[in-house]
This record gives C-alpha cells, structure tokens and sequence, in this order.
C-alpha cells in the first residue's frame, strides 16, 4: 500500500530560512552601499525599469553677456548644441554555488560572509569603472597610462611624462598648484572634492600643516563613506581603487538600469543553492576641462574632481 503524501515535510520559509531572496538582497545592498565612494559624489541617474542601452543627455554651451547699448537690439545668442551618450553596457555579477553538506554544517557567519563580499565586490567594481574614466580625460587615451595632461605631484606644474619616471610624491605645494588650475577654468567652487590612493593619505599624514585643526571634518559635518577631512575648504576621499588608476573625473554620471539585485536557485541535480547578485549599469564623462591630475611615485594619482 502505497504511504499518504504529508504536507508535514515540505520545507517552509522556516526551514529555508537561510535562502529568503529578500534577506539576501537587504544585505547584500547594504554592503554595497557602505563600501561606495566615488558613486556616491558623482551625478546619479535612475533608469531602473525602462528599456533602452544608451541615455542621450543634452550638453549645452555656456553663452556670454553683452551690452546693452542705448537705442540697439539686444544680442542674440545662438549655438549648436551638443549631447553626451552613456551606454549602458556594464553587466557585472558575483555568483556562489552552495550545496546542501556545507548549509547544513556552515555556521550561519557564511552566509554573513558572502552577503559582505558580493555587496564589496559588485561596489569596487562601480567605483572603479568610474575611477577609470579618468584615463580618457583631458585626451587620455583610456589605457593604464596615465591621461596627458598630468602634473607631478611634487610641485604640480611639471607635466608628467610617461615611461621618464618623473612622478613624485604629493606636496602642498602642487596641492595648491592644482586648485588653481581648476580655479582658472572658472570651475564651480562647490562641490570639488579629492580623491585619493591609501599612499596619498599616508603622504598628507607625514604633512605637519594636515594633521591640524585644518585637515579634520567640522564637528556639524555630514562623514561620508571614504571622507578623511579636507584641504583648504575640499572634502578629500580616500580609496583603494585608485590606487594604480590614472586620470580624474569632471561632473561624471552613473546610470543604474539595475541595482544591485540577488537570486537564489536550487539546483537539484547539484544539490545545491545557485546564489547570484548582479547590477547593470553605464558610466560616462559629462564634461572632463576642469579635470586635474597630480602623479605621485608608484605610479598613484591624487584627483581633485568637480562633481
């Protein structure tokens, strides 16, 4: 006689509590979000949901004052506008198949560990796809190189030149120099910040003049992820993905058609669990004239980027 089919045994959010998909989203966008630098101090556009693989975004020119001259027309002002394109064509995913023997005798810190490092891992990524576009600034060829245009960092005034090894290490000096440089551009005073390798940091440390009052976030300050005080009135970032990366960024935008999402799928014929988080997104330079870079020795960058 054949045995009565029981409910009893099936297994229940209870039991499966383990793999939740909501659980591990919940985690794996907060790791995300924590390990984000420059993601989060450049231009953010939100194109979840819609179709598409290329945003068209309008780049109008400046235009200039005139005057006005008793009796005469005012003067028009007419340009042909220009765009810039992003494409949407960075897919990127962080996958783990877990069978059953190591669910049932993993402590539950594994799953802990793998929620941190998929979150960590897709936010490096991010963060380095939009360090990267600094090679391609100021006519960078968008190689490992780094983008023409850059100034040592011992005096910054001294153009960089590849292959001679001339990079030096940051001074206050070309820190100076290279605000300067931005100033002479009419760059907007707000919203400038520097972002720089652990090596930068660790070179402003030995500074005297920044391990003052001056090189500390103000008391009423909002700290966010990478913020290290600031120089002469600009936040400075540390991050470890421009540690090799070349270049720097002008009001740069990222473009999420999906954010950081995670799947699980139970794969019978492995008797595991398929655990997959990805995001796709697209990343470009809206303007790169107001970009500076400062080589500093081993081959690092100091950037200072208006967002």
């Amino acid at each position: 006689m054949a045995t009565a089919f029981s409910p009893s045994n099936s297994v229940t959010t209870t039991t499966a509590d383990k793999f939740i998909p909501d659980i591990w989203s919940d985690e794996i966008i907060a790791a995300y979000k924590k390990n984000l630098v420059l993601a989060n101090l450049v231009m953010k556009m939100n194109f979840k949901g819609k179709k598409g693989d290329t945003i068209h975004i309008p780049a109008p020119t400046r235009g200039s004052a005139s005057a006005k001259a008793a009796e005469t027309a005012v003067t028009l002002i007419a340009a042909t506008e220009s765009e810039v394109t992003v494409s949407i064509n960075k897919h990127y995913e962080y996958s783990r198949l877990i069978e059953d023997i190591v669910e049932a005798q993993a402590l539950n810190s594994l799953r802990n560990f793998y929620t941190s490092d998929a979150g960590y891992s897709l936010a490096k990524q991010v963060d380095t796809d939009l360090v990267q576009l600094g090679r391609s600034t100021n006519g960078g060829a968008g190689t490992n190189a780094y983008a023409t245009g850059a100034f040592i960092g011992g005096d910054g005034t001294t153009a960089y030149v590849a292959a001679s090894n001339n990079e030096s290490a940051l001074t206050d000096a070309a820190i100076r120099r290279t605000i300067q440089r931005l100033d002479d551009t009419d760059t907007p005073m707000d919203q400038r910040f520097f972002l720089i390798p652990p090596s930068s940091r660790n070179t402003l440390m030995g500074l005297a003049r920044y391990t003052e009052q001056a090189f500390v976030g103000g008391t009423n300050s909002t700290i966010r992820t990478g913020e290290i005080g600031n120089l002469y009135g600009i936040p400075v970032f540390v991050s470890s993905n421009c540690d090799t990366a070349s270049g720097s960024n002008d009001a740069v935008v990222l473009v999420e058609q999906v954010a950081v999402r995670s799947q699980v799928q139970y794969k019978q014929e492995y008797l595991a669990t398929l655990f997959t988080s990805d995001t796709l997104y697209g990343v470009q330079i809206l303007r790169s004239a107001a970009s500076v870079s400062a080589a500093k020795s081993a081959s690092m960058f100091a950037l200072l980027v208006p967002a």
